[in-house]
């Protein structure tokens, strides 16, 4: 969904309990501090795309304002973040040079497949991966070229792995636990999985898990849309869409 919806579906943030942290968020014994808050800082500048005051950043991470400083000048070195004629600092070009390789083949191999199952379904297509045992990355998001409306996600934004279709598909591609949630069960059945207003109220998922070997279950593909009245029907593009990748990453 264009707009409002965009807000909506981006309810969902990592916070302080992500893994490697410590329960008041700080890095765990052994970890750099100041790697730490420089990596805060371009967390923090990716949720304030038109930029912060240094004063911002600083009490945003919860530092003095010339470590602030020394923070946000080591990262202009580097072209990590870069400094308006307001004063106002943002991220830098350097980040997409860095980010480029990252699941570069996946995404190339998924935009087509992406782009087939998002105008079929007339919904948006979504490519989601494993983070860690707790979490999930919205790695990729392709809106539907015809659609009078559609659900707008974030690419990069993490979710719980137990809640919205893709975290549940992929636990349901893992052997039975005592106390799994029902959702998981009927998608081991079914073949794909199905939530809603779990990730962002009223927007329904439904998932699939990506055969592919041994990672089978670290990648996910979907669907987000407003209403579901044939989830079956849906269900059966998800799949189809999951197995045709699946063979291209073979």
């Amino acid at each position: 969904m264009s707009g409002t919806g965009e807000a909506e579906a981006e309810l969902s943030e990592n916070g302080p309990s992500e893994k490697g942290l410590s329960e008041n968020g700080q890095p765990r014994s052994g970890q750099s501090k100041t790697l730490h808050h420089g990596l805060q800082v371009l967390e923090l500048l990716v949720d304030h795309p038109r930029g912060l005051t240094l004063t911002e950043i600083a009490e945003g991470i919860g530092v003095h304002r010339t470590v602030a400083h020394r923070l946000v000048r080591t990262l202009e070195a580097h072209h990590l973040c870069r400094r308006d004629r307001f004063k106002r600092i943002s991220l830098g070009a350097g980040l997409v040079r860095l980010a480029e390789p990252v699941e570069q083949d996946l995404r190339t191999l998924a935009r087509p497949v992406l782009e087939e199952l998002s105008d079929a379904g007339g919904a948006s297509a979504h490519l989601v991966v494993r983070e860690n045992g707790e979490q999930v990355r919205m790695l990729m998001i392709v809106e539907p070229r015809q659609a009078r409306m559609h659900v707008s996600f974030r690419s990069g934004q993490l979710d719980p792995i137990g809640r919205g279709s893709a975290g549940l598909a992929m636990l349901a591609a893992e052997a039975p636990v005592a106390g799994e949630r029902e959702e998981i069960a009927r998608a081991r059945t079914r073949g794909y999985a199905v939530s809603t207003g779990e990730i962002a109220p009223g927007i329904t998922g439904i998932s699939a898990v990506v055969p592919a070997g041994r990672d089978a279950a670290a990648t996910s593909i979907g669907l987000s849309l407003f209403e579901a009245p044939d989830a079956d029907r849906l269900g059966e593009l998800v799949v189809g869409a999951a197995r045709r990748l699946g063979t291209l990453l073979r």
